[in-house]
């Protein structure tokens, strides 16, 4: 069973929702790929400072087309502005960063989430990249780790498991996930429903689930804007 286009959230709006969760003065670590959207949906009156492993703090939004500096890009070779304040710093400094424990929240994209927890969001198998990267530092050095994906695979396969079948990046990091179904927290080990897409029933929501959605308490409609 999958889910339609009409009964689920476009990646803007899943990185729109995930944008409202960061508080004012969090230090942000983006990952590759999707998760690079959050930023633009960041909330007025709401300072961010974001970090990228290649070594910038507090960059900017992305140039308009044709003004880019190349100099000036994050870890996924997108080109960035620089903000009053922003500093440069070595390779090896901004991973002491991750390491440390310095940045609030990293959010990062998934091929699976355990119920537990565990993240595999590197590799699919053979085909895969060569290796895990700087993700393998961020889902333990940030103080917080969520994950924004698809609910299911392009073939209607769980993303949301009771334990991953891939090549894990980190165990038992995860603490919130935004899919483009619904809002769950991690927490015992176990997936807790927070939100849902008003438009579909918990029923279905379960059944496109690979681990049992647990209720603790109000579960909100996800509402978002049209994006």
């Amino acid at each position: 069973m999958t889910a339609s286009d009409d009964t689920k959230l476009s990646n803007a709006q899943i990185a729109w929702r995930a944008a409202q969760d960061i508080a004012d003065g969090a230090y942000v670590n983006l990952g590759i790929g999707f998760p690079e959207m959050v930023a633009r949906y960041q909330p007025a009156g709401r300072e961010v400072i974001y970090h990228t492993e290649n070594g910038i703090l507090d960059f900017g939004q992305e140039p308009p087309a044709g003004e880019e500096d190349w100099d000036l890009i994050n870890a996924g070779k997108k080109a960035v502005t620089l903000k009053p304040g922003s500093a440069f710093f070595h390779h090896a400094d901004s991973f002491a960063m991750v390491r440390g424990g310095h940045l609030d929240v990293a959010i990062l994209g998934a091929y699976q989430v355990a119920q537990n927890g565990d993240l595999a969001n590197w590799s699919v198998g053979a085909k895969g990249v060569p290796a895990v990267g700087g993700a393998m530092d961020l889902v333990h050095g940030a103080k917080r780790v969520a994950v924004i994906t698809e609910h299911v695979t392009k073939s209607g396969e769980p993303k949301l498991l009771d334990r991953c079948t891939l090549p894990l990046t980190g165990v038992g990091c995860v603490t919130r996930v935004y899919t483009s179904l619904a809002v769950v927290d991690i927490e015992g080990g176990r997936f807790v429903l927070r939100e849902k897409l008003p438009t579909i029933t918990l029923e279905k929501l379960q059944s496109l689930t690979g681990a049992e959605l647990v209720i603790a308490g109000p579960v909100a409609d996800l509402i978002v804007p049209e994006l």
